[in-house]
């Protein structure tokens, strides 16, 4: 389980008693959207007629657009997360990165999710050898592509949550 027993009120909105407001919340979605985007040719390789990942990553930008509701993009990340089953890890982990990107729409703390499992699966693309170097690169990739608005919330969640999210944020 990546999210915390207890919610973090920065990761709430406004309209829930939460402090976030739609424009983090939608600025979180796009990162966490740009994290499993990056790393969704891995899943299209092992699966490239499935396109229920690539949907979900388009949904959370629908959804940041207004085009489509919550509900519509919370549908999504059950697909993409059914896309995940029965495939290689690599491929398994970058399907579960579009399904917690597009969750973000429903609960704004799945960006991590979306981040955590980008890592994981390039990690498990490569040989043993090369797990904590190409999952630190990613990590920086992530970060270096952080808004200034949102980074010291993401990094200060990242820094909270590691723990719940493998460890896979030590870069």
């Amino acid at each position: 389980m990546i999210l915390p027993k207890e919610r973090d009120p920065r990761f709430i909105t406004l309209r829930r008693g939460g402090s976030l407001t739609d424009a983090t919340h939608h600025l979180l979605a796009e990162w966490a959207a740009t994290c499993a985007e990056h790393v969704l040719y891995l899943f299209e390789q092992a699966n490239p007629d499935d396109k229920r990942p690539r949907q979900a990553i388009e949904l959370t930008r629908a959804w940041i657009n207004g085009e489509i509701t919550m509900k519509q993009a919370h549908q999504a990340a059950f697909a993409a997360n059914a896309a995940a089953k029965g495939l290689p890890d690599s491929a398994r982990f970058a399907a579960l990165a579009a399904g917690q990107a597009v969750a973000v729409a429903h609960v704004a703390a799945h960006e991590l999710g979306a981040a955590a499992y980008a890592i994981k699966a390039v990690r498990a693309s490569v040989d043993e050898t090369e797990k904590e170097e190409i999952g630190s690169r990613e990590c920086q990739w992530q970060r270096d592509q952080l808004s200034d608005t949102i980074r010291e919330l993401v990094l200060d969640d990242q820094s909270q949550r590691n723990h719940l999210c493998w460890s896979v944020f030590n870069c």
